[in-house]
């Protein structure tokens, strides 16, 4: 009896060694959650899979995409930024690659950050020859302002945003009010989303400013119009994106780059199996949308939506991890 329990308490103790070790080896890890509904669920998403799965202590810390990416490139912290839209700062994601502060470990979202004019999948379907912003164009009378019924409506997003600028500079370059056309102001994120959900739910035409991933696209079935015309970059940057330029050309809008950026550090400090999960972690706009979706309808929050998809997709997030993780994993759900 004695060797008996001397071999059980020397076989857990070298499991909670193993186990000890598992977390030595990953230890502490900052996981920058940014203050939009993706980002919010896949950043809770890593935490729980490096944690029940990889013996880590992660903490989640909230921040923005410029400040993160800002203090990755020059201080390395915090480790990971699961959803960068690297894009958005350019030279200083280069530099901090170049002087050895961050890597870049693969992309959460392959199709990348979609923007641009979107129309109601029915309307697609009830009018096929309408595939670009020209083609739009060319039909101010099938959606028509609802102040002025003389004039199409374009729906835009609030002053501020990025988006905004480049929907007004693509109206002047396509000559939209020309055309027949006006562009109206939503006023909100709120506004915005309350314009497209009414007059979705309506069956109305309606054209608006969007982008994926989001929950709304996720409820409502919308497809993107092309811009006709490939992008030219240095003509985006130049006047595209610049509010005052007076002479915008028609151009296309690219699609933003989206990496999950790691800390150098932290990347040779965790085994290989951490960072082939950050690797391999990834899904589709629709699957994101669909999850977002769901989070608003149920009030969810990105711890909530997190546990969800792992309750739902097993077959997804099982690839992206090995086998003896994805056991722990689904053990702590």
């Amino acid at each position: 009896m004695k060797r008996l329990l001397a071999s059980t308490c020397l076989t857990l103790g070298l499991f909670a060694g193993a186990s000890i070790a598992n977390a030595a080896e990953c230890g502490d890890v900052t996981i920058a959650s940014m203050n939009w509904q993706s980002a919010e669920v896949i950043s809770n998403l890593d935490k729980i899979i490096l944690n029940a799965g990889y013996g880590c202590n992660a903490e989640i810390t909230i921040g923005d995409t410029v400040p993160t990416i800002t203090s990755m490139a020059e201080k390395g912290q915090p480790d990971i930024a699961p959803e960068a839209w690297i894009d958005l700062l350019p030279d200083v994601v280069k530099k901090g690659t170049d002087e050895g502060r961050i890597v870049q470990v693969g992309s959460p979202l392959p199709d990348g950050g979609v923007q641009g004019w979107w129309i109601p999948q029915y309307v697609a379907e009830a009018h096929p020859d309408i595939k670009t912003i020209p083609d739009l164009l060319k039909h101010p009378d099938l959606f028509p302002d609802s102040e002025d019924k003389s004039k199409g409506a374009i729906l835009n997003g609030p002053q501020g945003w990025g988006g905004t600028v480049v929907t007004s500079q693509l109206f002047k370059a396509f000559d939209g009010e020309k055309l027949g056309w006006k562009l109206v102001d939503t006023g909100s994120a709120a506004g915005l989303d309350g314009s497209m959900a009414k007059a979705y739910e309506r069956k109305e035409n309606f054209v608006a400013y969007y982008w994926a991933p989001t929950a709304l696209l996720g409820k409502y079935q919308m497809v993107r119009l092309a811009e006709g015309v490939d992008n030219d970059a240095a003509e985006w940057k130049r006047c595209n994106t610049v509010e005052a330029c007076p002479d915008p050309k028609p151009n296309g809008w690219p699609v933003d780059t989206i990496v999950t950026l790691v800390a150098k550090p932290f990347s040779e400090r965790v085994g290989p199996e951490v960072m082939d999960y950050l690797n391999k972690r990834s899904w589709s706009n629709d699957t994101i949308n669909k999850l977002m979706a769901w989070m608003t309808d149920n009030q969810a929050s990105g711890e909530d939506g997190a546990k969800h998809f792992l309750s739902e997709n097993k077959d997804t997030w099982k690839a992206w991890v090995t086998p003896e993780a994805a056991e722990k994993i689904e053990a702590s759900l």
